[in-house]
């Protein structure tokens, strides 16, 4: 197989490299974290006070959840497809894991896993991470492939163009996998959820015959009428 068709140059060193540390260079400056990583020169992990030296050259910021790394995915699909990876939305944004996440046991009602480490997925997709995607290829499947597809004069193809729109509904909740692998529910009217309705892992289900109760009829007759005089109870 070509080298290419395992992905960009930079693909596996990004997966590999060690996050969250404190730089080397500016360990006595604050906002020294190393969480920042560039893909033209396929170094190490770089901090906020490292970008000077890297103008001009293609970064992307690796973000933590549930002690696992995890990249936006509008930063990551301008330059390779994530197609067959399941996405989440972490504070109203779409992420994808970096690497495997390996689950003991599926959660309860789930039907499919990650090929790879077995991670509870939802059944439109095959892997839970970019890693785990890689491992796929590695193993022959010529259907996968990290090359973005470019459509003519729009450019790179978005992650949410593919997704079919659904129909506008009165929408009760949503169904989906949260990252510890357990189905559970969320109020689409709440807000700063880790999973949102636009992440495209949700299959929304509708409540019909939702109009309330007729209200009593109210006599105006009776709200003009006087009270009567009080009478005193005998002794």
């Amino acid at each position: 197989m070509r080298n290419d068709y395992f992905g960009p140059p930079w693909l596996k060193p990004l997966l590999k490299s060690n996050y969250f540390h404190t730089c080397p260079v500016h360990e006595d400056s604050n906002k020294s974290e190393c969480n920042m990583y560039c893909l033209d020169c396929m170094g190490t992990a770089l901090c906020s006070y490292c970008l000077g030296n890297h103008k001009d050259h293609r970064l992307v910021q690796i973000r933590r959840s549930s002690y696992h790394n995890v990249v936006r995915v509008k930063e990551i699909q301008r330059y390779i497809d994530i197609s067959c990876i399941q996405t989440y939305i972490i504070n109203s944004a779409k992420i994808v894991f970096l690497n495997e996440r390996p689950q003991p046991r599926p959660g309860k009602g789930v039907t499919n896993t990650c090929e790879i480490c077995g991670r509870s997925l939802l059944d439109s997709f095959r892997f839970c991470s970019l890693g785990c995607k890689l491992n796929g290829i590695k193993r022959g499947d010529e259907e996968l492939t990290f090359t973005a597809k470019v459509k003519p004069n729009q450019g790179f193809e978005s992650d949410e163009s593919s997704t079919p729109k659904k129909r506008q509904r009165r929408v009760f909740g949503f169904r989906h996998l949260n990252i510890e692998g357990h189905i559970a529910y969320s109020d689409p009217l709440e807000t700063d959820k880790s999973f949102g309705s636009n992440s495209g892992d949700e299959e929304a289900f509708h409540i019909y015959n939702m109009s309330p109760d007729t209200p009593p009829i109210y006599n105006h007759r009776n709200s003009s009428r006087r009270k009567g005089i009080p009478h005193r109870a005998p002794f």
